[in-house]
């Protein structure tokens, strides 16, 4: 351990006492501020809880308070992080790994200020003019000029100064959308059944259930008589009324026609961020189409037609921004106007901060619910990186996820420049080339769940690698290329591919082998396996979208674990299977089988404190008293993975079904995790970790796993390695999309896309074995992997 800090500093300190937060065990420390300090641990040990959920939390709150009660009563209510005392927060800026908003009228224009930048530029120098900013928006709905003038009517003057101010950009005929869609009715309905015998074929729509009742007794069709039976009157009440007040069960409720609630509902959202069988439903009855009127502009005629040196609005935010940035460097020469001049200087830093960040291949029109996790932390990143806030606490969540090893660096630069404007920089990682920067480390562990949660090391780098910890263990360890390599099984097909960035590739990935996608941060991986591969390939995608789940959904919920469970009680005491369940019969009625009692003070804060009842233990007390091996239901829960698997596989307490569930979770690196813990409290990558351990009992021949190593430690990666050796000699085939040299080592196979990203990407340039690429070292991935084995 490090020395103590000398009380004279202890003013340029965050001091914190007693955090208790998930499972940190009474945790003391003291992190200097104004100083760049690493997080590391293996996945689980509390870095998260101890940064995320304590100190940042707890600086989020005391800001919240500083309102007025009545601004307190619209803002989010935080509850006080477990902790005996926090001393020395400053203002937290939280830049974490979630992804952006999937509305589909965001784009990385709309989220950052790009776009409002743009469409102030385009109202004062585009020809012809057309009016102010908002009629450059695609979210503005569009009025005509002449309906403009008639509203203002008895106030000429006015009117013809402000016809222009009131003309949104909205293209009237997909609502800015850019898309249009057409439905197949006969995925919606049975026209064949009546209302009353349940005819909707709508994820949702379930016979018995309220929309059915809605629609049943709205009044304005025959519930009685099938649908095919309507008037044309009827059927355009169906599917396409408008919101309309009506009766139902004594309640005031809205009816709506099928076709825009459906619209409203599912269509409004981006399609990589519905659940599975919203995302198959809509495959299968929706047809999207480019809107024929503004060819997928989003934007009205007068949008499109008014331009700057030829270009629309439309065609610059469909430019590189890279591209983007050199073109308003050109205007900036040509326009030194006092009007106009500071807007193109911040536009013109705003777009420099893309291409320095790293993310120069995006577009402005590009929806934000495409960006992967690591691409929405840095584009969230540059908003702060021209900020003249000082004394700031910035906190990171792996910021080189999603980064190609050429790009860290980049990334490093950024962090320590955040630091030396003064601010303090806390940073969660696992990359070695990260951890080298800090200041200061702080190590958890020594393990997970329950066996980490205390401080094994803090320090600087050097007293890290003598420190004898696990991450100190393996620091500075390499994965060797492997000495021999399978053979393919076969080859899976991609000819002239050009999604995204693209350029018409064919390449043939072989089956039966590891095979690893690289390429630098938009090169055009995630391009080619998933928007390439064919469909009919059958493949098993986990990727990094989030799993939906409420606080009481847990790994025994998600998996299918419970289910066997349950049954294993009700057997051993001959009872129903649904007493065992905290969501049905068995819930203790106090909480209703949350553990906890949730407690609703208006503007203040919500309160939760333990149900006094069941003493949080979710169950009704009569259910406790049956037993499986000795413990009841809630005592199984508590379990973690390992000893879980230990109970179920022991003879006389074997529940086949269940061990090798719990088998799949601990070959993933899950042990640790107690099966009853709530889905909201993992981190990202054990939730990506979570899924894959449901997909390992699936039958499909392709896996396609992207970036696996996300939140892995340096420790864990060797269980990864083991367990991809696993599937492949099982016979999966296994394509991954990595950045970790580790991975990329230890594949049978390598794609190496390139040579750049966004326009200068979207072409193979190698592929062979391990080896192989590193003999060659012509490409970025090939030096930076030679590096690596210190070849």
């Amino acid at each position: 351990m490090s020395a103590p800090v000398h009380p004279a500093d202890a003013h340029d300190l965050i001091r914190v006492r007693g955090a208790r937060e998930n499972n940190l065990r009474d945790l003391s420390l003291d992190l200097p501020k104004r100083r760049l300090t690493v997080f590391t641990g293996v996945s689980g040990s509390g870095k998260s809880s101890l940064v995320f959920g304590t100190i940042a939390a707890e600086s989020q709150r005391m800001i919240n308070e500083t309102y007025s009660s009545f601004v307190q009563g619209f803002m989010p209510q935080l509850a006080r992080p477990d902790v005996d005392s926090l001393e020395g927060l400053t203002t937290a800026i939280i830049v974490d790994q979630e992804r952006m908003g999937a509305n589909v009228r965001s784009t990385v224009g709309t989220v950052t200020d790009a776009n409002a930048y743009l469409r102030t530029l385009f109202s004062r120098l585009a020809e012809p003019h057309v009016g102010g900013p908002g009629a450059f928006s695609f979210n503005v709905p569009s009025v005509s000029a002449a309906g403009a003038m008639t509203v203002q009517k008895g106030a000429r003057t006015i009117a013809e100064r402000t016809t222009f101010s009131r003309v949104g950009g909205m293209c009237p005929r997909c609502e800015g959308m850019g898309t249009l869609t057409d439905l197949d009715r006969t995925e919606l309905y049975d026209e064949d059944k009546s209302l009353e015998e349940g005819p909707f074929l709508v994820p949702g729509y379930s016979a018995g259930g309220w929309y059915e009742k809605l629609f049943a007794s709205s009044g304005f069709f025959p519930a009685d008589k099938p649908i095919r039976s309507f008037t044309e009157r009827q059927l355009h009440d169906f599917l396409y009324k408008e919101p309309t007040k009506v009766k139902l069960e004594g309640a005031n409720m809205t009816y709506e026609g099928l076709i825009p609630k459906i619209q409203k509902s599912m269509l409004s959202k981006d399609r990589d961020s519905m659940q599975p069988h919203i995302r198959a439903f809509v495959d299968r009855a929706v047809t999207f189409i480019v809107c024929p009127e503004c060819e997928g502009t989003r934007l009205a005629e007068h949008a499109r037609t008014s331009r700057i040196d030829g270009r629309s609005i439309s065609d610059v935010c469909a430019m590189q921004i890279s591209e983007l940035a050199a073109w308003v460097r050109r205007l900036r020469e040509q326009n030194t106007s006092a009007q106009v001049a500071p807007l193109l200087q911040n536009l013109s830093e705003l777009l420099d901060a893309f291409t320095e960040i790293g993310l120069g291949y995006l577009s402005l029109d590009r929806p934000s619910g495409t960006l992967s996790g690591g691409e929405s932390q840095r584009t969230r990143m540059i908003r702060h990186l021209g900020s003249a806030l000082t004394d700031v606490t910035y906190v990171f969540d792996e910021p080189t996820i999603g980064l190609h090893p050429h790009d860290i660096a980049t990334m490093n630069a950024l962090l320590v420049d955040l630091r030396d404007k003064g601010n303090t920089v806390l940073v969660v990682e696992h990359k070695p080339e990260a951890i080298a920067i800090a200041d200061h480390v702080v190590d958890l562990g020594p393990r997970a769940g329950a066996e980490g949660g205390s401080v094994q090391y803090q320090g600087d780098l050097a007293g890290l690698r003598v420190s004898g910890t696990l991450t100190g263990t393996h620091l500075d360890r390499r994965i060797s290329l492997k000495k021999t390599v399978r053979t393919p099984a076969g080859a899976l097909e991609i000819r002239g591919a050009d999604h995204h960035n693209l350029q018409s590739v064919d390449v043939d990935i072989p089956l039966g082998v590891l095979t690893v996608i690289t390429g630098v941060a938009g090169s055009g991986k995630s391009s080619l396996v998933h928007g390439s591969m064919p469909k009919d390939a059958g493949a098993i995608v986990v990727d990094q979208t989030a799993i939906r789940g409420s606080r009481r959904s847990n790994p025994a919920t998600f998996t299918g674990l419970l289910e066997p469970i349950r049954k294993a009680f009700a057997k051993a005491n001959g009872v129903r299977p649904a007493l065992f369940s905290n969501n049905s019969e068995g819930a203790c009625p106090v909480c209703k089988g949350a553990g906890m009692i949730y407690t609703e003070l208006g503007f203040m804060e919500t309160v939760a404190t333990v149900c006094e009842e069941c003493e949080g233990r979710r169950f009704r007390a009569d259910v406790l008293e049956h037993r499986f091996g000795g413990k009841d239901i809630a005592e199984v829960l508590a379990l973690s993975v390992a000893q879980a698997r230990e109970l179920f596989s022991a003879a006389g307490t074997a529940v086949p079904a269940a061990a090798k569930l719990l088998g799949h979770l601990d070959d993933v690196g899950l042990g640790y995790l107690t099966i009853g813990q709530p889905l909201t409290t993992l981190s990202g990558g054990e939730r990506q970790r979570l899924k894959l351990a449901t997909h390992l009992r699936d039958a499909g021949g392709i896996f396609v796993l992207d970036e696996p190593t996300t939140g892995l430690h340096l420790a864990d990666v060797d269980q990864l390695l083991a367990l991809l050796d696993r599937l492949v000699d099982s016979g999966k085939s296994v394509i991954v999309i990595e950045h970790h040299q580790a991975v990329m080592a230890h594949a049978d196979h390598l794609i190496d896309l390139g040579p750049g990203a966004g326009a200068d990407g979207g072409r193979i340039v190698f592929q062979g074995t391990p080896a192989e690429l590193v003999a060659d070292a012509s490409t970025l991935t090939g030096r930076h992997l030679k590096e690596y084995i210190g070849a």
